[in-house]
């Protein structure tokens, strides 16, 4: 199987590369191979290359400067999905595409299931919806999975950030009543290539879309805590964390309250379900 991967250089595309090199031939461009903004590049790339199935993890995940730069956010989060699978219908391929906790409004009290009725509150959400909606009216065979939280030891994520904050100082505010599942990017690379392997594309009634989450639930502070508490600091240092409501640390966009993803499909249809949050993070540190 021919397999195209973008996004490689990613948190998730980095991960993909070494779990689906046991499926098939990957092709991995660079980003001056595929230019997702670019859609004469991305139709002749794959015109040239010809893939059996389009992996896409890539995005614009900056979610605040998403709201400033919004004809950027929705070349590649809406644009560039619908163009692949424009593409990949003309050469009867299949597509894997991520997407986000953030289609969702936050004001459900449960974990959401993927029928519930979306409402992202910024562009990052909106724009991720569009691409969503953009690949299912392709009629191709594809599968969306909906993550949340994604963090890894590469790139730009939470945990990196408080690692760094835990070396520059010794107090933080971190919001407490915004809740989620943190999901570490490789259980996202390696349950991926677990539903590939089951050979999903041959049964219409499993395409669609799948919430993929390690399971579990915590706040930002929750998340913040955890990290700290495997984190090695210097002699004689203490770190405080400071839980606040998401009203005193005000961002250009806005967050959904209860980000928690029911992953009950996921199992069901493929019998997989993630670690525990905890769990992955230990792994990820390498507790």
């Amino acid at each position: 199987m021919k397999i195209l991967l973008t996004g490689a250089s990613g948190q998730v595309g980095w991960e993909l590369q070494r779990t689906l090199a046991t499926l098939g031939d990957v092709f991995a461009p660079r980003r001056d191979q595929l230019d997702l903004t670019d859609t004469r590049q991305i139709r002749t790339l794959l015109a040239d290359w010809r893939p059996d199935l389009i992996v896409n993890p890539a995005a614009h995940t900056a979610v605040d400067k998403a709201e400033s730069e919004a004809e950027l956010a929705r070349a590649i989060n809406t644009t560039a999905p619908a163009v692949l699978a424009e593409e990949a219908r003309k050469l009867g391929a299949s597509l894997v595409h991520f997407s986000t906790d953030y289609v969702f409004d936050g004001s459900k009290t449960d974990a959401w299931l993927e029928d519930d009725p979306t409402g992202p509150l910024g562009v990052y959400g909106a724009t991720k919806l569009e691409g969503e909606l953009a690949i299912a009216a392709q009629g191709i065979p594809h599968l969306i999975f909906r993550t949340s939280w994604v963090y890894g030891m590469r790139g730009s994520n939470f945990l990196l950030t408080m690692q760094r904050l835990f070396r520059e100082r010794d107090s933080l505010n971190i919001v407490a009543d915004q809740v989620g599942a943190p999901t570490w990017s490789r259980s996202i690379a390696e349950a991926t290539a677990q539903v590939l392997a089951q050979q999903p594309f041959e049964d219409p009634a499993r395409h669609g879309v799948y919430h993929l989450t390690c399971s579990g639930r915590t706040s930002w502070h929750g998340f913040a805590s955890a990290i700290l508490a495997r984190t090695e600091l210097p002699a004689g240092k203490t770190i405080q964390l400071n839980a606040i409501p998401a009203s005193q640390y005000p961002t250009p966009a806005k967050r959904p309250a209860n980000s928690v993803l029911d992953n009950r499909k996921l199992a069901q249809q493929f019998g997989l379900q993630l670690p525990g949050w905890e769990t992955a993070l230990d792994l990820c540190m390498g507790c």
